[in-house]
């Protein structure tokens, strides 16, 4: 097999040039250059890597855990990482599944009832109280090996968002800061030139409730990745000035859908989508005929960053996505 730029392993393993780039900042994968070639290209092993990493989040297995398994050669530590997984559903398991028999003695009682406006008393209703009182974990045995076309299945399943994990919020307008950068690592430039601007203007300080929004900005058509950018704001005070290469601008706002993940998971960008597109009450709203700027990842509590040291902060990000609600038919 030969090497394979960014765009052909994107498309072949159904996963975004955003994650394979943060994939690579974390050095999960690494990419090659080849000769009189500038841009990012993957060879055998990187591919088959990156499919490891693939089942791996699909076994929904945290990216800090799935690095120690791929740089961890003690198989002791691999597998006391997937009993703490396993651990970890267990109570998820046990959780679902009281809530489930719950709701079937319910159904099964107001089936039975022929009062149709009988009251129920859930908190005196003694047999539901005793399936709720002992919820103690029970160990999961697995029997058989599921088939990748069975994990796929079941990961597809879970990846549906409900309307309880997505927030709708009203962005207000502002006056932001722009750094935009085109070409390698473009996320990473940017980051640094807006971390730097940030330090050296102490705006933690003149605008301490500051905000930090990212987007692409272009997606990028070129297979090797060197048409792709990325465009960060920092919201700034109205009359705040700005020098080169960042430029002053004016963001509308509006009503948005907000799905929060930790920092790196931006395959999660799908279910957003996914959800925006079959609400019933809600509908995606663009504006602009380039929908990346309007498809916003916003870096939750920035601010950290500049009190605490790096180790300290847990990165998370909003994905946002503009929205109106449905005209009533």
């Amino acid at each position: 097999m030969g090497l394979a730029t960014i765009s052909e392993v994107s498309r072949n393993l159904n996963i975004s040039t955003r994650t394979l780039r943060y994939y690579e900042q974390m050095e999960l994968i690494q990419s090659q250059k080849k000769e009189n070639y500038a841009y990012r290209t993957y060879d055998e092993v990187a591919i088959r890597r990156l499919q490891q990493i693939i089942v791996l989040r699909k076994l929904r297995i945290p990216l800090k855990q799935v690095k120690s398994i791929l740089q961890n050669t003690k198989q002791s530590r691999i597998l006391e990482i997937f009993q703490e997984n396993i651990t970890q559903l267990d109570i998820e398991i046990t959780a679902l599944a009281t809530i489930k028999t719950i709701l079937q003695s319910l159904v099964a009682r107001l089936n039975e009832s022929e009062k149709i406006n009988s009251k129920l008393d859930l908190l005196h209703d003694n047999d539901i109280l005793k399936v709720v009182e002992p919820l103690l974990l029970t160990k999961i045995n697995f029997k058989e090996d599921k088939s990748m076309e069975e994990l796929n299945k079941a990961s597809e399943s879970l990846n549906k968002l409900h309307d309880k994990e997505v927030r709708i919020i009203y962005l207000p307008p502002a006056t932001v800061a722009s750094i935009h950068c085109i070409g390698v690592a473009p996320e990473i430039k940017s980051g640094d030139l807006l971390h730097h601007f940030i330090r050296e203007t102490k705006l933690y300080e003149v605008k301490p409730d500051f905000r930090h929004y990212g987007f692409n900005n272009p997606n990028g058509n070129m297979p090797d990745g060197s048409d792709h950018g990325y465009e960060r704001w920092v919201t700034i005070p109205d009359k705040y000035e700005v020098k080169p290469p960042f430029t002053k601008k004016q963001f509308s706002g509006g009503l948005y859908c907000a799905y929060m993940i930790p920092m790196g998971s931006f395959d999660e960008w799908f279910k957003l989508y996914d959800w925006a597109q079959n609400n019933d009450k809600y509908e995606l709203n663009f504006k602009e005929q380039i929908v990346e700027r309007e498809c916003i990842e916003e870096h939750i509590n920035y601010i950290n960053k500049f009190m605490l040291s790096p180790d300290d902060v847990t990165i998370q990000i909003d994905l946002l996505l503009p929205i109106k609600e449905k005209k009533q038919q």
